[in-house]
This record gives C-alpha cells, structure tokens and sequence, in this order.
C-alpha cells in the first residue's frame, strides 16, 4: 500500500467513526502536541483483551451515535 493510499484509508476510517468534524479536531490535536504513538498504544488498555477494546470503542460509537440523533 502506498502513502497515498495509506492517508485516504486512515481519513475515510476517521471520518466513518468520528465524523467530519471531529476528524478535523483529531488531526489538529495531533498535529499540535508531541505524540509517539507506540509509546501511548503500549501503555493504553494493558490489562484487557481485544475484546474487551473492541466492546469499548464499540459501545462508545452507539453513544455517541445517539447523542447526534
């Protein structure tokens, strides 16, 4: 996969889960704040599983899905 086509899959994710809006704002705080993203994923949710993470994000989604109706 090519950069190109790296940037526009990660922009269409972004957009799909967080909105446009709110793509923007992500983009933005990332770009203004030092970040290493290995760093901050090896220490994020160290003590659950997959699954766990994924039932999370998940259920965040429906709520905010439900907030914009």
């Amino acid at each position: 996969m090519t950069d190109t086509e790296i940037r526009v899959k990660g922009m269409q994710i972004l957009a799909q889960y967080l909105g446009d809006i709110e793509m923007e704002r992500f983009i933005a705080l990332i770009q203004r704040e030092p970040f290493d993203y290995t760093e901050w994923r090896q220490t994020l949710d160290t003590d659950k599983s997959i699954d766990d993470i994924s039932r999370k994000a998940m259920g965040l989604r429906h709520r905010l899905a439900d907030t914009t109706d």
